[in-house]
């Protein structure tokens, strides 16, 4: 019983953004207070002498939460992830995967959002210190900066299969 009660359980903000993640016994709290409500349930039972209450999975605050805006710091995962672990000039999925630059560091190119790319070795091998046009490469898709950092906070929860269902909550497009 006590490890269904530390099982992870999604925060919605009222308007349906993931917000943040607690365990099942916060999130049963917060029903009972009446400042959420169960979104999804796992299909389990906490059961108590005057109450039988469904397991949440997913639960929606009542009450908007503003959150202050984050910027998120580049990392070797941060690339990772925006790129959704796939190759940006070949498109291959997972792998050995590097971070290339687009525009070479001996042309000025910088390590910054707009200019990592996640890329299979063959790909980064076949690339080399030249620009796209000089490879005679293209991208898949324009490197930006996430819009989306507390999807990245978050994701670590998402690669668990116990948590798939929590995938539709992220509007993951343009992250």
């Amino acid at each position: 019983m006590e490890d269904l009660l530390n099982e992870m359980v999604l925060v919605l903000n009222s308007n349906y953004e993931p917000l943040d993640v607690c365990k099942v016994k916060r999130a049963i709290s917060l029903i009972l207070l009446e400042k959420a409500e169960t979104v999804e349930t796992n299909g389990g039972f906490v059961r108590s002498a005057t109450l039988e209450l469904e397991i949440p999975s997913v639960i929606r605050l009542l009450y908007y939460v503003k959150r202050p805006r984050l910027e998120l710091k580049l990392s070797r995962k941060g690339i990772f992830l925006r790129d959704n672990y796939t190759c940006q000039y070949c498109g291959k999925k997972g792998g050995e995967l590097t971070i290339d630059h687009v525009v070479p560091k001996r042309l000025g190119g910088k390590s910054v959002w707009e200019n990592l790319v996640t890329a299979c070795k063959e790909c980064n091998h076949k690339k080399g210190d030249r620009t796209l046009e000089e490879a005679n490469m293209r991208l898949l898709k324009e490197p930006k900066a996430p819009k989306h950092v507390y999807y990245f906070r978050l994701a670590k929860y998402l690669e668990e299969e116990k948590n798939e269902g929590w995938k539709k909550y992220f509007f993951n497009a343009d992250i």
